[in-house]
């Protein structure tokens, strides 16, 4: 017998929309990295923008698990801890 997993989706419309604007963001960076590569722009101005594609996106990451975290425990539900417990997994694949 399949064990079910636990999910969390997040709720706090205001962290949504503020997550998905920097993913947003980060695909626009994203886009110019492409351009710079095909343009043959130096590593150094390539890297520097693929390391705030990077930063942008494990932010967007972290503030996810984050404020599902406090919804989790702010909620207070049945299944919290097996929530949390998923979300610390999430975390640390991160780190």
């Amino acid at each position: 017998m399949a064990t079910k997993k636990i999910a969390h989706v997040l709720s706090d419309v205001e962290q949504v929309d503020a997550i998905s604007k920097r993913i947003k963001r980060a695909q626009g960076q994203l886009g110019a990295v492409a351009r710079m590569l095909e343009e043959g722009r130096n590593c150094e101005e390539i890297v520097t923008q693929m390391s705030a594609v990077s930063k942008a996106v494990n932010t967007a990451a972290f503030t996810l698990i984050s404020a599902s975290l406090k919804e989790c425990l702010v909620d207070d539900k049945s299944n919290s801890e097996q929530v949390s417990a998923q979300l610390q997994k999430l975390f640390l694949s991160l780190a």
